[in-house]
This record gives C-alpha cells, sequence and structure tokens, in this order.
C-alpha cells in the first residue's frame, strides 16, 4: 500500500508535538488503538480508545453482529469530539482512535477542533478481518468487517490527513507519523 500525506492546509507548527489534535483512524482492525496509544506516548499527549465511548445499546448492536446506523454513531462521535476539545481547551496535546469511516464523520469531529489531523491506517479486507477475528475480548466480531469497508471513505486531498500502511511495525508506523507531522519525511 502506498503512504500519502495529504496536507493541503500548512501545519500550524513543524514540531508533531505542537499538533493539538490527532484522531487514529480506519476500519476495525487497522491497529487504531495501539498505534494511537503509541503515538500519543511518543508525543506527550493524552490518548482517548472512542471504543470506550460506545453508549451500551451501540456496544450491544455491534456484538450482536449488526453495523451501526449514521444515528447510532452521532452521540458517539460526538463523545469523543467533546474529549478532544476539552483536552485541546485545557492545553493538552490529545490522539484519539475512532473509525471516522466517512467524510460526514470526520467533519463532525472537527465540528469540535478544526485542527484535527486525522490519520489513516489503510488495510486491506483480509488483514482487517485476521485480525479482527484474532482479538479477545473485544464487542466487535469479524462478521462486521465488510459492513466497514462498505462506507469507508477515504480521506480526500482537502482534508488535514496523513494516509499509512496500518500492515507495517507499531514503532515504525509511529515514527513515521511523527516524522511526517514534523514535515522530516515525504
Amino acid at each position: 500500500m502506498d503512504e500519502k500525506a495529504t496536507q493541503p492546509a500548512p501545519a500550524r507548527a513543524d514540531d508533531a508535538r505542537q499538533v493539538s489534535a490527532i484522531v487514529v483512524m480506519g476500519v476495525a482492525g487497522c491497529g487504531k488503538s495501539a498505534v494511537g496509544e503509541a503515538l500519543a506516548e511518543a508525543l506527550g499527549a493524552v490518548f482517548v480508545e472512542g471504543d470506550r465511548l460506545h453508549p451500551p445499546e451501540n456496544v450491544a448492536q455491534m456484538a450482536s453482529g449488526k453495523p451501526l446506523t449514521d444515528q447510532l454513531r452521532a452521540g458517539w462521535l460526538d463523545a469523543i469530539g467533546q474529549r478532544i476539545a476539552a483536552s485541546v481547551a485545557g492545553g493538552q496535546s490529545v490522539v484519539a482512535a475512532c473509525s471516522a469511516l466517512k467524510r460526514s464523520y470526520r467533519d463532525r469531529l472537527r465540528g469540535f477542533c478544526a485542527d484535527i489531523v486525522f490519520v489513516y491506517l489503510e488495510v486491506d479486507r483480509e488483514t482487517a478481518w485476521q485480525r479482527v477475528g484474532h482479538r479477545k475480548g473485544h464487542f466487535m466480531p469479524a462478521s462486521l468487517v465488510d459492513s466497514q469497508f462498505a462506507i469507508l471513505e477515504a480521506p480526500a486531498a482537502d482534508e488535514r490527513a496523513l494516509t499509512l500502511d496500518g500492515t507495517g511495525r507499531l514503532s515504525d508506523i509511529v515514527t513515521r507519523t511523527v516524522g511526517l507531522l514534523d514535515g522530516k519525511t515525504s
């Protein structure tokens, strides 16, 4: 998979540690949580695990093998957006893990913090299926992977986003992300 950096709007600062909000996004099994947590640690930022902010009805819906509707996602996206905005308002950088599968979902998050940089972890269907199928203790079954690919809208050229291969080593993905945010890697 190709790695692309799409940043039509210039970054606020050359130092990745001065990017106030990052959302690591992609389909289930792409590595959002692992990359998000490691990236937050590398940047000295707060980490927000989006899955923990799902209301019980969303968890039950997915656990039963039914994909979420846009309506069911709305409150969850707002909860993530509010956590991002609160961290930034408190002077703390934040990295959140959130699927943000559609442009409208990313726009909704931008409503809480306009300067969010999205880090899209691109994986193929087979990789996602394998990873989700091997997870222990997570509410989302592998049967929902296809529904995520069906609605996925990769970030467009006019969005402040980085697209990275999500199949690499965790440390390499984090190093590459920091380098791209710093403007030291093309």
